[in-house]
């Protein structure tokens, strides 16, 4: 298994990034919004991987991001739903846009990817709504039940503002552990505003 890259940009399609490691040229499947995210050709760059095997090819696709990868391996999972399917879902919406998307189950926005209608939407939110949350979500492991549902809470809400994951975690970081939904709230937007 190949897990990550870490090599030069030596080029990129409208689908596919070129890198160069140790002289071996790899094609990488990736998705619009992550190629758009790669540096320029010829500068350095590290991608998260899954080699992706069929009968008759050998597939690489690429990630920023681990939550990405995650993602993109569970919608892979979904019967039907094949990797060229689950890149150009990762294409049309940002990992935490999908999840919420999928746990909403929002029909109308889910059947938005190219490629799937309503009824392979329905699908994907039957088989998948309650297995993207913790880690998809950002939510810290090993943390107490109560806390960790406060946590939870508050992490959904600011989702549904417009945050990203990765701002709502800057934003979590340092938070009191024992704390209840609104003053962790109130905690994050405080951080978040400055």
């Amino acid at each position: 298994m190949i897990a990550f890259l870490n090599g030069i940009l030596a080029g990129k399609t409208q689908d596919t990034a070129y890198i160069e490691v140790a002289g071996v040229g790899y094609a990488v499947g990736m998705a619009a919004g992550s190629l758009a995210k790669l540096p320029e050709t010829g500068e350095r760059v590290q991608v998260h991987t899954h080699l992706y095997v069929r009968e008759d090819a050998l597939s690489l696709f690429g990630f920023l991001t681990v939550e990405e990868k995650s993602l993109f391996l569970r919608l892979n999972s979904v019967s039907g739903i094949g990797p060229k399917v689950a890149l150009s879902a990762l294409s049309v919406f940002s990992p935490q846009q999908l999840v919420t998307a999928i746990t909403s189950q929002d029909v109308a926005l889910v059947s938005k990817i190219p490629g799937v209608g309503k009824k392979t939407a329905s699908r994907i939110i039957l088989e998948l709504k309650g297995s993207l949350d913790a880690d998809l979500l950002g939510e810290a492991a090993g943390s107490a039940a109560a806390a960790g549902s406060a946590m939870q809470g508050v992490q959904d809400a600011l989702l549904s503002m417009g945050f990203t994951t990765a701002e709502i975690e800057i934003a979590l970081k340092g938070a009191p552990a024992a704390a209840d939904e609104g003053v962790l709230l109130q905690y994050a937007l405080k951080r978040l505003g400055e």
